[in-house]
C-alpha cells in the first residue's frame, strides 16, 4: 500500500518535470523573466503573476473592425527591446477571441483578448492575452496562471533564470 502511495507523487513529479520550463540549473522560473513576443522578435521583461488568471500584453491605439464576418482588433505594439536597447514599433491585427471584464481597485474594465505567440525559455507558446495600455506598468507583459500552468513552478525569490531560446527565434 505504501509503495502505491509513493508512486502517485513520483508520477506527478515526473509529469510536471516533462512539461515544465526550468532554469538550466533545474530551479523554477523567477517572478520576472525575459521573453520574446513573436513574430516581432522583441525581447521584453515578462512578469509571472500567479495572482492573474489571464495573461496581459501592452497595446496602444486599439481599433475594432470586421474581417470575413469576424470581429478583429488592430493595435500598436510599441516596446523597448531590452537586449538591443531599441524601440520596436508594429501595427498588429488579430482575430478577437473574446472580451474580458477585469475588476480591480480602480473599478471594472473591458479588454479584448487575442492570441499571441511568445517565447519563454525554450518554450514557444500561443496564448490568449488581454490587451491594455501598460505604459505606466514596470512590465509590458504579464503571464497569468493559464499560461504558467504550461511552464511550471515560479519561485518568487528569483529573477532572470532563463533566456528566450525558441527554435523559431533562431530562424530570424
Amino acid at each position: 500500500m505504501a509503495s502505491r502511495l509513493l508512486a502517485v507523487p513520483a508520477a506527478l513529479l515526473f509529469s510536471l518535470a516533462s512539461y515544465s520550463c526550468l532554469a538550466a540549473d533545474g530551479t523554477p522560473l523567477g517572478w520576472v523573466e525575459r521573453g520574446q513576443i513573436l513574430p516581432e522578435h522583441v525581447t521584453v521583461k515578462f512578469k509571472l503573476d500567479t495572482g492573474a488568471l489571464t495573461s496581459s500584453m501592452h497595446a496602444e491605439d486599439l481599433d475594432y473592425f470586421e474581417k470575413d464576418g469576424d470581429k478583429w482588433v488592430r493595435f500598436d505594439l510599441d516596446l523597448k527591446d531590452v537586449e538591443q536597447d531599441k524601440l520596436v514599433k508594429s501595427r498588429i491585427e488579430r482575430k478577437l477571441q473574446r472580451e474580458l471584464t477585469v475588476r480591480g481597485a480602480g473599478g471594472k474594465e473591458d479588454r479584448p483578448v487575442v492570441l499571441m505567440k511568445v517565447c519563454v525559455g525554450d518554450r514557444l507558446l500561443e496564448e490568449e492575452f488581454s490587451l491594455r495600455d501598460r505604459d505606466e506598468m514596470n512590465y509590458p507583459v504579464l503571464l497569468g496562471r493559464r499560461t504558467l500552468e504550461k511552464l511550471g513552478p515560479v519561485d518568487s525569490a528569483r529573477t532572470f533564470t532563463i533566456e528566450p531560446s525558441c527554435a523559431e527565434v533562431a530562424e530570424r
